[in-house]
């Protein structure tokens, strides 16, 4: 099948509450201010695609394009750098924040060498390797089998040394965890299992400042979103953003929008943990030009928050995603191009596909999409494989 979902009935958790105090709306102005003190920080740009919104029967379509941010084609940079920055600041015993206390002649005498070590599909690394750069230490990244040459020479670019593993990424990740151990490296890892949550904790409050950004700018242009779209790997960006959503409602009084979350059918733990009720891990190859989400281990701290408020679950298929793809690179009417990768795409493409197909007629009634909704999904990526990009959009 092109494409499978499932709904579900969504409990709230003690530990997810809890989680969403540390990720929520009360706390996200801390870590934007200490992205804001790294240079190039800049507010991502929202796209408003009213005409296909017009096109496909809704009130309005938002895309938030994270291409631009810190100029390193995707959203990554703001989890490895708090993350990062915020272990350091712990070292130095720093009361604030701020980038530019991590790397004075003293703080760099205090902290003497600092390795940094990290798995990643393309996008984390380079987040890693960029903040690594920009403080003057060293990093080291692995990348799974099948990795395309354009995301290895990005991170190359960046300084860091790059070795492809002979395994998937989960096989990367257990591999790096002992040789961070046996090393000493620091690991920088976007994704939590028993015994190593602190370090991706710090990485999804990272990705708060995205969350910050996108319900201020939806503040400007008078939308609230019924519906929101989130594609997930190992699943910390979505929960980052569903936990800050469920925390700003709260404060406000709003609505929580419908929230859906988009795999590729090849590495679906998510939508399988959600099918059996419970986390669930997924094994192979996993094939699929959508390589930041190829994962198969969800994140435990991010299941915990998407079990408790994630509504709707779905995987599909490459071709689905290509069209996603050509849909923002060629906009209707007076439409903003957009430029959006494999991964960067997943969100919009299940919107077109539930609004377009008339084989989906049960999961557009499913997800409520009506004249009504107002849908949001988040571009987390540019064109990260040129090539690839090249060959679908053309």
């Amino acid at each position: 099948m092109t494409i499978q979902y499932i709904s579900f009935k969504p409990q709230e958790t003690r530990a997810a509450k809890a989680l969403v105090e540390q990720l929520g709306f009360h706390t996200a102005p801390q870590v934007q201010a200490f992205h804001a003190t790294i240079p190039g920080y800049a507010v991502t740009p929202l796209r408003r695609l009213k005409y296909l919104a017009e096109h496909l029967g809704v009130q309005e379509i938002f895309v938030k394009d994270e291409s631009p941010r810190f100029g390193l084609n995707a959203f990554k940079a703001l989890g490895a750098s708090y993350a990062m920055g915020r272990l350091l600041g712990a070292k130095l015993g720093l009361a604030k924040l701020d980038f530019q206390q991590l790397v004075t002649a003293e703080a760099k005498a205090k902290l003497g060498e600092q390795n940094f070590i990290a798995v990643t599909d393309g996008n984390h690394g380079r987040g890693v390797a960029w903040f690594a750069r920009l403080l003057g230490y060293r990093a080291k990244i692995y990348m799974p089998k099948g990795t395309v040459q354009d995301r290895i020479d990005n991170i190359a670019k960046e300084g860091a040394e790059v070795t492809v593993h002979t395994g998937n990424y989960d096989d990367a990740i257990r591999f790096v965890t002992a040789k961070a151990e046996q090393d000493g490296w620091l690991m920088i890892q976007d994704t939590a299992w028993e015994g190593y949550e602190a370090i991706p904790l710090s990485i999804m409050r990272g990705y708060t400042t995205l969350a910050k950004e996108l319900v201020e700018q939806l503040s400007e242009a008078e939308s609230w979103p019924t519906h929101v779209f989130l594609q997930a790997g190992v699943g910390s960006m979505a929960a980052a953003v569903v936990a800050y959503l469920v925390d700003y409602c709260r404060a406000q009084s709003l609505s929580l929008p419908l929230i859906t979350i988009v795999e590729p059918t090849v590495a679906n733990c998510l939508y399988e943990s959600a099918r059996a009720g419970e986390r669930r891990c997924v094994e192979g190859e996993m094939a699929s030009m959508m390589a930041g989400l190829c994962c198969g281990e969800p994140c435990t701290l991010a299941w915990e928050i998407l079990k408790s408020y994630a509504q709707c679950f779905v995987c599909f298929e490459d071709s689905l995603d290509s069209e996603g793809m050509r849909c923002l690179a060629r906009p209707i009417g007076e439409d903003p191009a957009i430029v959006s990768g494999e991964s960067g795409a997943a969100g919009l493409s299940v919107v077109l596909a539930a609004l377009a197909r008339p084989e989906l007629a049960d999961l557009k009634e499913l997800l409520h999409l009506d004249s009504s909704a107002t849908i949001v999904c988040i571009s987390t990526e540019g064109d990260t494989d040129k090539v690839n990009y090249k060959k679908i959009v053309g």
